[in-house]
């Protein structure tokens, strides 16, 4: 597990496996990171920056580290040159897929709801 959230477990801060989910997937980028894996397969490096285009190349290898980290996403790095280095999901990675549907399916509705947007709307924001 990430560093800071080992620490937090450690000292018995972390109170419930609901805590600890959102601990492991929580922050800005690292849902994003998974939707993307989980839906649409195995990618690069690059090709996961051109998808998230306001995510720093910083931020993303840190949140890529802490994903591998955590056990839920695998990095494969080839023999080659240049280097060739892959992402795909853990099978603990996989077993989150259905959640980010089901959290991206509530998303829709609220937008659509709540917020009065269409679905071509709520489409172009992610």
């Amino acid at each position: 597990m990430a560093k800071d959230i080992r620490s937090r477990i450690e000292i018995d801060q972390i109170n419930c496996e609901k805590e600890l989910t959102l601990a492991l997937i929580g922050g800005k980028w690292k849902l994003i990171i998974l939707w993307h894996l989980g839906i649409e397969g195995t990618k690069r490096f690059n090709e996961l920056q051109k998808l998230i285009p306001t995510i720093t190349q910083k931020i993303l290898t840190n949140q890529l580290r802490e994903l591998e980290e955590d056990k839920l996403v695998d990095r494969t790095v080839y023999p080659v040159v240049p280097p060739k280095v892959e992402y795909k999901l853990t099978a603990y990675g996989e077993s989150l897929v259905p959640i980010l549907k089901l959290m991206y399916e509530w998303g829709m509705n609220y937008g659509q709801q709540v917020l009065g947007r269409d679905n071509a709307q709520v489409a172009e924001s992610i």
